[in-house]
C-alpha cells in the first residue's frame, strides 16, 4: 500500500512539471485538463484517447513521448483555431455610373467649324463669279453666313508705295511708306466708302445698311497669306500696273446700329520706329493686315454678290461681313497694332 502511494505521488509531480498553462495570465479561450496538460477546448476534443497521459500502466518515458506528440498536434490545431476566414471578394461592384439608353441615343454636338481663311473666301468668291456668269439661281440659304473668318492680307511686298499715289487708288488697300528722314515707317489703310457703289445699289442694300466700308483682297489668284515668290522682271524699265481689284470684303453697318468700329474715312495708321541708334531696315517680306469677324448676308440672303460690265470682264465679287477686329502684323506674325470694335 505504501508503494502504491509513492507511485501516485511521483505521477502527481510529473504532472506538475509538464503542465503548460499559465494560471497568472487569463485566457480568452476556455481550457480543459487533458489528464496532464491544460489545452484549449477547441484542441482537447481533437486529441485521440490513446494519446492521453492519464492512461494506466504508462511509464515516464511513454508519458513524455505522448505529451510531446500531443503538444505538436495541439500547436497545429491552435494555428487553425486562430485563422480567420478571409472576407469574401466583392462581386458585381460598379465603379462607374451606368449609361442610360437616353444618354446613348443623345446626339453629340458637332465641333464648331474653324474660321474661314483668305484661301476659303477667295475660293468662294471664284465659285460665286462662275455662278453669276452662268446665270445660275442660287438658294437663299448660304452656308457661309454666320461663319467666323480670319483673313490676312499681305501688303508692301514690293517695297513702299509711291508717295504721289492718288488717295482714291489707295482706298481699301494697305500700304507702307518711309518718313522724309527714313527714320520711321508708316503703315496705313483707309477703308473705301462703298455705301453708294453701283454693286450695292443693285442689291437693294441701301435701305438695310447705313454705311459700308470696303477692304480689297489683292491678287485673288493667290490663296496663301504671304507675299508672292515671283518677282518682277528686272528687264522691265517701267513698273507694270496692278490688275484691277476683283475681290473685296464689305464691312456693313445697319441703320440705327452702334457706330463703334466705323472709321468714317479715318485710316488705320501705325508708325514703326527704330530702336536706339540702329537704322530702320525695310521689311523683306512686307507686312500683313489681319481682318477678323463674321460673314454677313446681302438682302437676298447670300454672303457674296458679283457684278461685271460684260461677259469678257472678270466679275467683281464682294463678301458682306461684320468686322470685329483689325490688326497689323509683321511677316513673322508678330502683332504690331490692333483695333477692336468692342
Amino acid at each position: 500500500m505504501d508503494q502504491h502511494a509513492d507511485n501516485n505521488d511521483q505521477d502527481d509531480k510529473r504532472r506538475n512539471l509538464i503542465e503548460i498553462h499559465n494560471p497568472g495570465r487569463p485566457s480568452s479561450r476556455p481550457y480543459v485538463n487533458c489528464g496532464c496538460v491544460a489545452l484549449p477546448l477547441c484542441v482537447s476534443c481533437a486529441i485521440p484517447s490513446h494519446m492521453s497521459c492519464s492512461a494506466p500502466n504508462r511509464t515516464a518515458g511513454d508519458i513524455a513521448a505522448r505529451v510531446a506528440s500531443a503538444l505538436s498536434l495541439a500547436g497545429l490545431l491552435l494555428a487553425g483555431c486562430n485563422q480567420k476566414n478571409p472576407d469574401p471578394a466583392p462581386t458585381n461592384v460598379q465603379t462607374e455610373t451606368p449609361t442610360t439608353p437616353a444618354e446613348l441615343d443623345a446626339p453629340v454636338a458637332p465641333a464648331p467649324p474653324s474660321a474661314l481663311t483668305r484661301g476659303d473666301l477667295v475660293s468662294a468668291a471664284g465659285q460665286a463669279a462662275s455662278a453669276y456668269v452662268e446665270g445660275q439661281t442660287l438658294p437663299e440659304a448660304d452656308p457661309l453666313v454666320g461663319r467666323s473668318f480670319a483673313v490676312r492680307v499681305p501688303f508692301g511686298c514690293n517695297g513702299p508705295s509711291l508717295p504721289d499715289a492718288a488717295k482714291d487708288e489707295r482706298d481699301g488697300l494697305a500700304a507702307w511708306t518711309w518718313s522724309s528722314d527714313r527714320k520711321t515707317i508708316q503703315l496705313s489703310m483707309t477703308p473705301g466708302d462703298w455705301t453708294g457703289s453701283a454693286l450695292l445699289a443693285e442689291t437693294d442694300a441701301a435701305g438695310k445698311w447705313e454705311a459700308v466700308e470696303g477692304f480689297w483682297i489683292p491678287r485673288p489668284w493667290l490663296a496663301s497669306e504671304s507675299c508672292p515668290a515671283v518677282q518682277a522682271d528686272p528687264s522691265q524699265t517701267e513698273a507694270l500696273p496692278a490688275s484691277p481689284q476683283t475681290v473685296g470684303l464689305a464691312a456693313v453697318f445697319e441703320a440705327g446700329s452702334s457706330r463703334i468700329g466705323r472709321r468714317d474715312g479715318r485710316a488705320y495708321e501705325f508708325t514703326i520706329r527704330a530702336k536706339g541708334n540702329e537704322p530702320l531696315s525695310p521689311p523683306d517680306k512686307g507686312y500683313r493686315m489681319l481682318l477678323e469677324g463674321r460673314v454677313a448676308s446681302f438682302p437676298n440672303g447670300r454672303a457674296i454678290e458679283c457684278r461685271a460690265p460684260g461677259p469678257e470682264q472678270r466679275p467683281v465679287c464682294i463678301v458682306a461681313i461684320q468686322l470685329n477686329q483689325v490688326s497689323y502684323e509683321d511677316a513673322s506674325g508678330r502683332t504690331l497694332s490692333q483695333w477692336s470694335s468692342g
